[in-house]
């Protein structure tokens, strides 16, 4: 469902992408080319900060959100998810927070005011909170990271976590060009 949010903003989705009728997406939300968004997926932007200004949601082109994810933004803060990104079943990005190009957040994973660079492997059921993780770095399932946590203790994305992150982003690319042909049968 594509809607409003309450200060009349509404979405902006590629022609290109894939909603999926469950999902919702309300408000200032734009979704770039060949995007797969799954079922019961919700990205709301809708919240405004105290003078009444929002910054937008941007899911960047090849990137998947998968089944039951949560992208949301606290007072309009700006949430950006970049290119061949993949943020996996009913994982939580709340903003304000930047995920970059070519990451794959796990199952159930929490992310909320942080920034994770490029080629970085969040894994199921972590928490990142309040930090910033530089480019391939990765967080083992079950962790939780924040602004007191000695980064330099964990280890950079191995090449099989790099190779099933990129896999995981093939297959949901390829899922949007099958729901698009059959986007209209009953």
């Amino acid at each position: 469902m594509i809607r409003k949010n309450p200060r009349g903003d509404l979405p902006q989705v590629h022609p290109s992408a894939f909603v999926d009728p469950t999902a919702i997406l309300c408000g200032l939300v734009v979704v770039h080319e060949n995007v797969f968004i799954g079922p019961y997926a919700v990205i709301r932007a809708d919240e405004v900060d105290a003078e009444g200004n929002l910054e937008p949601i941007v899911i960047g082109a090849h990137s998947n959100i998968q089944d039951g994810v949560v992208i949301h933004s606290k007072s309009g803060a700006a949430v950006n998810i970049g290119e061949h990104t993949s943020i996996a079943h009913r994982a939580i990005v709340h903003g304000p927070c930047k995920v970059g190009d070519s990451v794959f957040i796990g199952f159930n994973s929490v992310l909320f005011n942080c920034t994770v660079e490029r080629d970085s492997v969040v894994r199921h059921n972590a928490v990142v909170n309040d930090c910033h993780l530089p480019e391939s770095f990765y967080v083992p399932s079950t962790s939780r990271i924040d602004a007191k946590t000695d980064l330099s203790s964990i280890p950079k994305v191995s090449a099989a976590a790099s190779e099933f992150s990129e896999d995981v982003a093939r297959t949901n690319n390829w899922l949007v060009q099958g729901y698009k042909k059959i986007q209209n049968e009953l």
